[in-house]
């Protein structure tokens, strides 16, 4: 079994309502977010590969599209701009084009902080 992962970096701002540094949270801010997909499989026996990278690559492309210096609380189907939320929005974004997705990890590298997202499976 096999992992591959490819990065991409976005910027974007949000507000959010919590109780620890309520009143900067509030405030319109932003961040810079790197987000980490990655696919689990066995390599295809011809290619030698789990899925092309050019692909994912291209998957990719609309999720970081869809969330680049966007303001986050103005995306429908988000909701509460979380890196909680981030990660499963990417999912739900690259999930039909990526066979064997595996985690989506939301990094915030400035202040040393991750989410990551997976589904469990029975």
């Amino acid at each position: 079994m096999f992992e591959l992962s490819k990065d991409f970096r976005f910027d974007a701002a949000h507000t959010l309502r919590r109780s620890i540094d309520a009143d900067s949270s509030r405030r319109i801010h932003g961040h810079s977010y790197r987000a980490q997909v990655v696919v689990r499989g066995t390599p295809d026996p011809v290619t030698g590969m789990i899925m092309d990278v050019g692909a994912l690559e291209a998957a990719m492309a609309s999720a970081r599209d869809g969330l680049d210096h966007q303001f986050l609380d103005e995306i429908a189907d988000l909701g509460p701009a979380t890196m909680e939320n981030l990660a499963a929005w990417v999912w739900r974004t690259l999930e039909p084009h990526c066979k064997g997705l595996a985690r989506v990890v939301i990094h915030r590298d400035a202040s040393g902080e991750s989410c990551a997202y997976f589904e469990e499976h029975a």
